[in-house]
Parts: structure tokens; C-alpha cells; sequence
């Protein structure tokens, strides 16, 4: 029942460490989407994924186009602070790909007007604050998935 988290071009190394971390904690699948901000090997990726990551179920793909051409059928939920709908609204499916993008800009516009029907946010109570963290905001979702699943 692995979900999987979707990182496309990740550029915070802490950050894909930390979800790396987290997507073995939850049993999930990590996918790194290129080009990266890093590189994988970097020390700040291992550090913030502890002695972990030789476990982490790891995906890499070399573009954005060689990512969905690979996961084309695949039942998806898309993050961005520009989404409509709550993530709470999901219908939470077991082997789901959950997709993320970069720290600085999110997804590609491409990308969301593509997905308006599946493109979610997690909401924000407060006018002083543009975005989440990206770590802290996979954490949202992946927890509120397998909460929605064993409920």
C-alpha cells in the first residue's frame, strides 16, 4: 500500500533528506524528479536523512516529461498554494503519487493547468505567510493519507 511522493526538481538538500526520511518512516516511495538544486550524494541530503537512506524506496528520473510518461495511468494528487481545493477534500487511494515542486516557485504552470481538477492546497490561516516549507508540507499530506486510509 505504498503512497508516493513526487519531488520534481527539489532544490534544498535538508529538505529532500528530511522527506527522505519520511517517505521510509510512512513505507512510502520517494521520486526525484531532475534537475536537482544538489547533488544526492551532497552531505546536507544525508545528514538531514540520518543513516537512512541506503533504505529509502528511491525513483529517479531525468525530466519532468520522463517522469509522467513513466506513471502516465497512475492516480495522482497535485500540491501547490495555488490550488482551490483543500487537501482534505481528497479521495485518498492506496499506491497514489502525491507531487510536489520546487521550494522556490512550485509547480510549473504547465503542470498545474493540466491538473486543475486534481491540484490541492493545504490551508493557510494567516496573511503573513506565502507557502509551507516543502518538507513540512509532504508531512501534511502523507499522514492525512494514511489517516484517510485507516479510517
Amino acid at each position: 500500500m505504498p503512497y508516493n511522493i513526487v519531488l520534481i526538481e527539489p532544490e534544498i538538500p535538508m529538505n529532500t533528506g528530511n522527506i527522505g526520511r519520511l517517505s521510509l518512516a510512512t513505507g512510502a516511495n520517494l521520486h526525484l524528479v531532475k534537475p536537482f538544486g544538489f547533488e544526492l550524494d551532497d552531505k546536507r541530503v544525508k545528514r538531514a536523512g540520518l543513516d537512512y537512506w541506503q533504505h529509502i524506496s528511491l525513483f529517479i528520473y531525468e525530466s519532468t516529461e520522463d517522469f509522467f510518461a513513466t506513471h502516465k495511468d497512475k492516480e495522482m494528487a497535485f500540491f501547490s498554494s495555488h490550488g482551490e481545493k483543500d487537501h482534505w477534500s481528497i479521495d485518498f487511494k492506496e499506491d497514489m503519487f502525491f507531487v510536489f515542486g520546487k521550494e522556490s516557485k512550485g509547480l510549473s504552470n504547465e503542470i498545474t493547468d493540466n491538473n486543475q481538477d486534481k491540484l490541492y492546497k493545504i490551508p493557510l490561516y494567516s496573511p503573513h505567510i506565502r507557502s509551507l516549507n516543502l518538507a513540512n508540507a509532504v508531512s501534511i499530506v502523507m499522514y492525512e493519507g494514511l489517516r484517510s486510509l485507516r479510517s
